[in-house]
């Protein structure tokens, strides 16, 4: 998924450029130039955006993980970083049936919210997964 929104990501700012296109009749244009952002790579991605609602709504993590700072549980971007380098799998921990990689001190207060993780369907989890791994 990752490589997915990489090579989009790479795809975009190549044909985009800025270069200028040579026009039919030998009359040149500017190409505009187009901004690729984390939110804009996030938008394109429908498993990343449906991932960001269950975060905020359904799935409460948002009272205890941001994005960028550690609250109660660590941030977002902690959580895709760790997960990443070491190959862990964030759906089988919202299961319950991983052991925690990235803060095991607050494993026990996340423990509670696998009341409604477990509940949460396998495609909710691969979009929360998606949105996670985004940071």
């Amino acid at each position: 998924m990752k490589k997915l929104v990489f090579s989009l990501a790479i795809l975009v700012l190549v044909s985009c450029g800025g270069k200028k296109e040579e026009e039919p009749f030998g009359k040149s244009k500017e190409v505009e130039s187009v901004s690729v952002t984390e939110e804009s790579v996030k938008d394109v991605n429908p498993l990343v955006e449906e991932g960001q609602k269950l975060f905020e709504g359904k799935g409460t993590c948002s009272a205890c993980h941001q994005p960028e700072n550690k609250v109660i549980g660590p941030s977002l971007k902690e959580i895709s970083k760790i997960y990443t380098e070491k190959n862990g799998n964030i759906i089988t921990f919202l299961k319950g049936e991983a052991e925690p990689i990235v803060d095991p001190s607050q494993f026990e207060v996340m423990k509670a919210n696998f009341a409604i993780t477990k509940n949460m369907t396998d495609e909710e989890l691969a979009s929360l997964e998606a949105y996670i791994k985004s940071f």
